[in-house]
């Protein structure tokens, strides 16, 4: 006979030694509240973390897609990474998610200024390719994910050392609190701390905010957890973090100078960041050369300034042009060319960036170079989005539109390059009218340029290929605000189109320009055509195709 055993009871899981109930000085509620409330601080932190390095390498790179690529998705890799390693702490869950917290601070405030540093003082700032994101960007975005992965896990062990509660219910409040600390710090990047407070300070106040948080929790609220040499250690540690990130404030002045000297030389006499571009002007006083960089690329001055805007805007005026549109340019340097042509009866120039316009007005310096273009009652210009200018306009309105905008690699542009834009400057184009489009260095980014020509011919329109060589390689004054596999722009690539064949030439009824011949934009041409690159397509609103 076999006996019949009843099922034994399943076993409770062990209570691990260190899960004892947390002594708090307050009720656990408020404890618990307490947990949440640094979450959602710390997950605010680290979202402006990710979005100044994103920022900061975009500008001083000019391809914000790759930057924004590389450090969303290693931060992301090294947030898994962090979790991973976190669970080795969560027998000191409080004294480890203290010195995280320290170490992020440290980290994350002083990030931006470590970049811009290596950026003045090293140029290429440890590039592991051409325009594409630094070793020290990759490095900053790895350290600092790790430590944001590993917060959760300390945080989750740190509420349930408050209260015992069920798995789920846990993990749906730490994520809520999470959550909306991350949106409330992706608001505040570009609504507040950016405009408000720069780069450079908003981080080192983030980081300032990072380490009061989690040294409040831990010593406030989990003291009784640490032991008093324990307790000692991370308090000095905090301390000694917001002693750095406080000298760092209070020197971030002269820093910025530094570095922008180290940049720009010492000449800077202007020096701001505008909502999409950091604006420099140097010289122009005493004999000294003038200069204007945007985003630290020479975009008015130099022996190539001349050479530059000639070339844009001299052989779209060969034919009728009594009604001119000037897209991007707010320095005034194409529309100063585009007057010295007999018959021109309105020019309309469209800056999407007032600080350039309000600079070119008012700078004595710049305006002289510009002939004073804002001066005659034939010029009209205005702050607008180019794309909706476009949209706007009446058919016909145009003899001739000149595209002097930043180069089409850089992302911020890419619609200004597609094949939808060609279509509205089509359209806006009178009979027998011109398009021209700067289309960036051939030499260096030959698939780029023939991109753009391949968009523009999607578009209805007939071209004509051309490109300069300047005098000044890697300085070149145009609007390629990065550089390519083969270095900076050493010339500028340009696409004349209309719809019949455009002649390339210069109008005989002009002023003859100072750099440019008949014969020599014949070889121009030539030149262009020998770097030809068949099959490509044309890009488009929803599949831009430019790259490097």
């Amino acid at each position: 006979m076999i006996e019949q055993h009843a099922p034994a009871p399943p076993r409770r899981p062990l209570p691990l030694p260190w899960a004892a109930p947390a002594r708090l000085p307050v009720p656990p509620r408020t404890g618990r509240f307490l947990v949440l409330a640094c979450a959602f601080v710390c997950a605010a932190c680290g979202l402006v973390y990710e979005l100044e390095l994103v920022a900061l390498a975009s500008y001083l790179t000019g391809d914000s897609v790759t930057q924004a690529s590389v450090v969303l998705s290693v931060m992301v890799f090294a947030m898994g990474i962090g979790s991973l390693a976190a669970k080795r702490l969560r027998r000191h869950a409080a004294a480890g998610f203290g010195a995280i917290e320290a170490v992020l601070a440290l980290v994350g405030g002083c990030s931006a200024m470590a970049l811009y540093a290596a950026f003045a003082w090293t140029g290429a700032w440890g590039g592991l390719w051409a325009s594409g994101p630094s070793c020290l960007l990759v490095v900053f975005s790895l350290t600092i994910g790790l430590l944001i992965g590993a917060e959760v896990p300390l945080l989750m062990e740190l509420i349930q050392r408050i209260r015992r509660q069920d798995l789920g219910g846990a993990v749906a409040d730490l994520f809520a609190a999470d959550y909306v600390g991350a949106l409330v710090g992706g608001l505040a990047f570009p609504f507040l701390l950016l405009p408000l407070l720069g780069q450079l300070t908003g981080a080192l106040i983030t980081g300032t905010v990072n380490v009061v948080a989690g040294g409040a929790l831990v010593l406030g609220l989990f003291r009784g957890d640490l032991s008093r040499r324990a307790r000692r250690l991370l308090l000095a540690a905090d301390v000694a973090v917001l002693g750095v990130l406080a000298s760092a404030a209070v020197l971030v002045g002269d820093f910025e100078t530094a570095a922008r000297h180290a940049v720009y030389g010492d000449d800077v006499r202007v020096a701001l960041r505008t909502g999409s571009q950091e604006l420099v002007l140097t010289g122009g006083t005493h004999g000294r050369p003038l200069a204007l960089f945007l985003d630290g690329r020479l975009r008015a001055g130099g022996r190539d300034e001349r050479r530059y805007h000639e070339a844009l805007v001299h052989p779209a005026m060969n034919g009728p042009h009594a009604r001119v549109l000037v897209l991007g340019g707010g320095d005034g340097l194409a529309a100063r060319e585009v007057l010295r042509h007999p018959g021109v009866r309105r020019l309309d120039v469209v800056e999407p960036d007032a600080a350039v316009l309000r600079l070119a007005r008012h700078d004595p310096a710049l305006s002289a170079l510009g002939g004073h273009v804002y001066d005659d009652p034939r010029v009209h210009a205005r702050t607008e989005d180019v794309f909706r200018r476009l949209r706007g306009a009446p058919r016909a309105a145009y003899d001739v539109v000149i595209c002097d905008l930043p180069d089409p690699g850089i992302t911020a542009s890419t619609k200004l390059y597609a094949q939808e834009f060609y279509g509205l400057a089509r359209r806006v184009l009178a009979p027998g009218g011109r398009l021209v489009v700067h289309a960036g260095p051939v030499a260096t980014r030959p698939r780029v340029f023939w991109t753009v020509d391949a968009t523009i011919r999607a578009a209805g329109l007939r071209t004509a290929a051309y490109r300069v060589a300047g005098h000044d390689p890697g300085s070149a004054a145009g609007p390629d605000r990065s550089t390519g596999p083969s270095g900076p722009a050493r010339d500028w690539g340009f696409v004349l189109a209309a719809r019949t064949a455009p002649r390339l030439g210069l109008d005989p009824g002009a002023p003859r320009p100072r750099t440019l011949t008949p014969a020599r934009l014949a070889a121009d041409a030539r030149a262009a055509a020998r770097t030809r690159v068949g099959g490509l397509r044309p890009s488009t609103l929803v599949h831009p195709r430019y790259a490097y």
